[in-house]
């Protein structure tokens, strides 16, 4: 299995995203927010990063920037609660801009942990790496 750094600055959040990929047989790491992230690459490495977009301090896209250039070819899969579209032409949409930037997958929330489970897989898939399929019925993660 992989070992992922789960960055949200939500502990419910992280807590949840943690419980299901350890289930599924993942080592999970968290940080709370994207200096804490910078802070875990200098003494650890890592096969994923879920890393939130809207943070205090350090934001998910400057994290996303900076651990891009630190480890080029480590997938991220981005997690968001703004909606996918926005509701105002001038607010964008956060997801579509992480992987224009360097992510490998954008996961909206609130998502169930089948959907999880499947995005982590095809992350890590896409780099080469291994990871079962995600049992299906779980229920929803929430929203935050």
């Amino acid at each position: 299995m992989a070992k992922i750094l789960v960055v949200d600055d939500d502990p419910v959040m992280q807590l949840t995203i943690q419980r299901v990929l350890e289930q599924a047989g993942h080592v999970v790491a968290t940080a709370g927010d994207g200096q804490k992230a910078l802070a875990r690459f200098d003494h650890e490495s890592f096969d994923l990063v879920i890393l939130d977009i809207f943070m205090p301090g350090m934001d998910g896209l400057e994290a996303l920037r900076l651990i891009l250039r630190r480890a080029p070819d480590l997938p991220i899969l981005m997690t968001s609660g703004r909606p996918e579209t926005p509701s105002s032409i001038s607010e964008p949409d956060y997801l579509t801009m992480a992987t224009k930037l360097g992510a490998v997958s954008a996961l909206p929330k609130p998502f169930k942990p089948g959907a999880l489970l499947t995005m982590v897989s095809d992350c890590l898939a896409s780099a080469g790496k291994q990871a079962d399929r995600p049992r299906p019925g779980h229920d929803a993660i929430p929203n935050s």
